[in-house]
């Protein structure tokens, strides 16, 4: 049956702004948002002052009726839910719904994910895309179904990364691309026109939750591992290394941008050793030195090489 896009009732679910810009395009678009679903408002910062949700301050400004069920099995979430007669649900960075949710309207649920599955299912998929080298990614649409990143594929779009291209960089990038597949889908199931495919079985490429203890660099290994990973943590949560200065002080600092570029000829540094030439900050690898661009000491405010070397000695990364 087909139907206008005002007539088709939906319920939102995100919760960062990755999502916004989908629910920006389907609100400025005049597709019937009857309700949007987003995590509870929790404490955030040093300050722990209440924060809600970059979804739900959207949705707010926009007089969108807004959910947020702490556990999204409770009745009483479910009985709300159900009262609205949805037709369709969209989920964009959101929790792992349960079946009771998925499989209640009944044009479906889909979801936008950032990867061009099934490579990168998981929590970060642009975060380990630039991690691992690739030179593409993309965005998809799926239907949900019981294992998280699985169901069918509605329609998948690729973009290149560039070399040195970041997590936010491309984040963004991707955020554009996927609110206009999200349009692309909502009219193709408006329109009865939609079709879709199975993903393909076999071996995939995971991209779970990147945590502190994950982002320490590893400066054993190669100049261009150290300058995709770093590349792939910026600017959050941010690559880190322990700095001991020539006076023997350690402390703990962020890396947020490399080069592989113009490296000085004849430069050669161990694993992990400092070099500062002129302006330039260096730090050898176990294939070549690279660059350091952008780093942020404990406690200060992310700074250009130049401006970090002016009050920091360093003598080794570990």
């Amino acid at each position: 049956m087909i139907k206008d896009k005002k007539d088709l009732k939906i319920v939102f679910f995100g919760t960062p702004g990755f999502a916004v810009a989908s629910l920006d395009a389907l609100v400025s678009g005049g597709y019937n948002v009857a309700a949007v679903v987003t995590m509870p408002d929790k404490p955030a910062g040093r300050g722990k002052k209440i924060r809600m949700s970059e979804v739900k301050r959207y949705a707010l400004e926009h007089d969108l009726p807004v959910m947020q069920p702490a556990k999204l099995k409770d009745p009483q979430f479910v009985d709300a839910l159900r009262a609205i007669d949805a037709d369709l649900f969209i989920v964009i960075a959101f929790r792992m719904l349960p079946e009771i949710v998925w499989a209640m309207p009944p044009m479906g649920t889909f979801n936008l994910h950032a990867s061009l599955l099934p490579n990168y299912r998981g929590a970060a998929p642009i975060n380990h895309a630039i991690i691992n080298g690739e030179t593409t990614t993309g965005v998809t649409t799926f239907f949900l179904t019981h294992e998280i990143d699985t169901g069918d594929i509605i329609a998948r779009r690729t973009v290149e990364i560039g070399p040195d291209e970041n997590a936010g960089q491309l984040h963004d990038k991707l955020m554009a691309i996927g609110a206009e597949e999200v349009i692309s889908t909502v009219d193709a199931i408006c329109q009865n026109t939609l079709s879709t495919f199975p993903q393909p079985d076999g071996e995939f490429t995971p991209a779970p939750k990147i945590f502190k203890d994950t982002c320490r660099i590893d400066w054993s290994t190669a100049d261009k591992k150290i300058h995709d990973f770093v590349r792939g943590l910026a600017p959050y949560p941010a690559a880190w290394t322990t700095m001991t200065e020539i006076s023997g002080k350690p402390s703990d600092v962020k890396i947020f941008a490399t080069s592989l570029s113009d490296i000085p000829a004849g430069l050669t540094l161990e694993p992990g050793q400092a070099s500062v030439m002129g302006k330039r900050l260096f730090a050898g690898t176990a294939s070549g030195p690279v660059e350091i661009l952008e780093l942020q000491p404990a406690g200060k405010r992310p700074m250009p090489a130049s401006a970090f070397i002016l009050g920091y000695h360093p003598a080794f990364f570990k």
